[in-house]
């Protein structure tokens, strides 16, 4: 349907099942994280139980400047952005139409979500030197949710994508998990190659 109607037909229920996994797996993540950083303040020359080894560490991560970007704690940001794809997820099983606008606000706020944790990725991998396991756990509920959005809102017209390549994403909308697989491939390949000095330590 085009961008210009007023409604957009509701997408399919693997779509909605798609919001609904990887908001409640994001949500879980980022809940964990709370909770962790509460025990952290309280008791901040215990381990948590996410501190694995030197380099596998929620407490570590918790600690440096990047955990609170914008001032206060990450995780918060997750409670509420991951709780956006719950709801329009159950909404769309329920029947709901959605204009187009709303659809390329969702979207938009998908894209950020994608792009910080991009930065979290490699803040963590380069600069960092440390991976947090609940915050991988987000980093994996994210790129589903971005492959399957934005494949589907470019198929559908609701954002615009060069003519050539429409047939392109219309062909790959319900194939979300092929590019969330090499994303997810790029990512252990970079972490594997990152810390490659580091694995063993966890074996001793």
């Amino acid at each position: 349907m085009s961008n210009q109607d007023n409604t957009i037909e509701s997408p399919s229920k693997r779509f909605a099942a798609t919001l609904i996994w990887t908001g409640i797996l994001g949500l879980i993540a980022a809940f964990s994280l709370v909770i962790e950083r509460i025990h952290l303040a309280e008791f901040p020359n215990e381990a948590l139980s996410c501190d694995m080894s030197p380099f596998i560490s929620c407490g570590s991560v918790m600690k440096t400047p990047q955990a609170r970007l914008f001032g206060f704690a990450n995780p918060i940001i997750g409670l509420v952005a991951f709780m956006a794809p719950v709801v329009v997820g159950f909404a769309v099983l329920a029947g709901a139409r959605f204009a187009a606008w709303f659809w390329r606000i969702f979207f938009a706020g998908v894209t950020l979500g994608f792009i910080f944790v991009l930065w979290l990725f490699s803040q963590s991998v380069f600069v960092i030197h440390v991976l947090c396991p609940y915050c991988m756990v987000a980093w994996i509920a994210m790129v589903p949710l971005f492959w399957r959005v934005f494949l589907w809102v470019a198929a559908e017209g609701i954002i615009d994508v060069p003519v050539r390549t429409v047939g392109f994403f219309v062909r790959w909308a319900d194939s979300a998990w092929v590019f969330t697989l090499i994303t997810e491939l790029i990512a252990i390949v970079t972490i594997v190659l990152a810390f490659w000095s580091q694995w063993p330590s966890l074996f001793r």
